[in-house]
């Protein structure tokens, strides 16, 4: 009851003083006005300068007067018609509000920590008959600010589809919204990979492909600093692909091939090897995983020591994620003891015919290509001539032979 009983005592006590200011200033007005000031004319000095301040900070605007003596200056907000000052005295009872005199001349408005509210027309005025005044109008500016909603997050979205990213960007004046990719690249070079417009605080992204993936930053200026940026990471799911360097190895029974795979893939992938149809190689490899760009990339290698001929044959990589499996196949061919027989063959025919060296090295993967053949038949079984066998590579290097004189 008595903390109650202060407040309205306070309250009271304020209002009389606030009032009773207001009178005493009148009275002092009028008499004022009753002396003989005649011959005596304030003027302004200059017109009041527009001010441009960025919200938080303090705006101050200067009404120059001369010729003052004891007329007053007041100053008051157009807009709302309030009065804020006259001369030294606060009228206003808002706190961020003051004012300040150099030698009867210069009169300064004080507004601290400016609100976006505080925007508009303020007026000086000095109290002859008829009153004389001019106005500045403050104008209030806003550092942009990106909103968390409606700007996109990041997101996950499947290769093919269409993606937009939004940039919802305030400020004053309204902010200008500019696109790039993680990396310093330009709007222009993400839309040559693949994005074909953007629409101030939209990007648009069609048909978004794996290289499409990665870091995209809206940025927000609008000359009030600071600059701001948000970053949105777009992650693109595909189904595996996989790289097959070599597809087909040659070696001898009790040697050995080093297999190699590589496979990309988003989310990360399961990689492994197999052996024919369904023999999961459980043993044996190694898998470097790496993720560049928002993509999981796998090198597969796989040792495969021939210790016995059902070592040879076709054996799968295999990279499998939430939106598929994909496999590509290689093929482990055995040389033969045939092999070095056909090769002494070619040797031979190539003595008679022309120049063994140039001869060999003009034809050296053709005549490769039908050695490793045959040795793969052999292998599987197949019966194949070695008289026709014979015939073929000599006469594939006859034609060498022509080819080289032609030459």
């Amino acid at each position: 009851m008595i903390n109650a009983w202060l407040t309205t005592t306070y309250e009271t006590t304020m209002d009389k003083c606030y009032k009773t200011t207001l009178l005493v200033l009148i009275g002092i007005t009028s008499c004022y006005a009753l002396l003989d000031v005649s011959g005596i004319d304030p003027k302004f000095s200059a017109p009041i300068a527009n001010v441009t301040v960025p919200v938080g900070r303090e705006g101050v605007m200067t009404c120059t007067v001369h010729d003052l003596y004891k007329y007053k200056v007041a100053w008051l907000r157009v807009d709302t018609q309030t009065i804020l000052t006259i001369e030294t005295l606060v009228i206003t009872k808002s706190e961020r509000i003051a004012i300040t005199h150099t030698e009867q001349r210069i009169w300064q408005l004080r507004i601290k920590d400016i609100r976006e509210s505080d925007k508009g027309w303020y007026m000086c005025q000095i109290n002859t008959d008829p009153m004389k005044s001019q106005m500045g109008y403050l104008n209030v500016v806003v550092p942009p600010d990106i909103l968390d909603y409606p700007t996109s997050q990041d997101m996950v979205v499947l290769e093919g589809t269409n993606v937009t990213l939004t940039c919802a960007a305030t400020g004053v004046p309204e902010p200008t919204v500019t696109w790039k990719r993680e990396g310093e690249k330009s709007v222009t070079s993400v839309e040559n990979s693949g994005i074909t417009s953007h629409d101030g605080a939209m990007l648009h992204i069609y048909h978004i492909e794996r290289h499409n993936a990665g870091s995209y930053h809206c940025i927000a200026s609008n000359g009030v600093p600071p600059t701001v940026s948000k970053r949105i990471i777009v992650t693109v799911n595909f189904q595996p692909i996989i790289r097959i360097p070599t597809r087909q190895y040659y070696a001898e029974l009790g040697g050995r091939v080093i297999l190699e795979c590589h496979s990309e893939a988003q989310p990360n992938s399961i990689n492994y090897w197999m052996k024919g149809k369904g023999e999961i190689i459980l043993q044996g490899g190694t898998y470097d995983s790496t993720l560049e760009d928002h993509v999981f990339k796998v090198t597969m290698k796989i040792t495969i020591r021939l210790e016995k001929v059902s070592d040879f044959g076709v054996y799968k990589c295999v990279a499998k994620n939430s939106l598929g499996t994909t496999e590509e196949s290689v093929k482990v061919y055995r040389k033969t003891s045939k092999t070095k027989q056909v090769e002494n063959q070619i040797i031979q025919q190539s003595n008679y015919l022309g120049s063994t060296t140039l001869i060999k090295n003009y034809t050296d993967n053709k005549i490769n290509d039908i050695l490793l053949t045959a040795s793969a038949a052999s292998s599987s079984g197949a019966t194949i001539s070695f008289a026709f066998l014979r015939l073929v590579i000599v006469m594939a290097a006859m034609v060498a032979i022509v080819a080289v004189k032609t030459l």
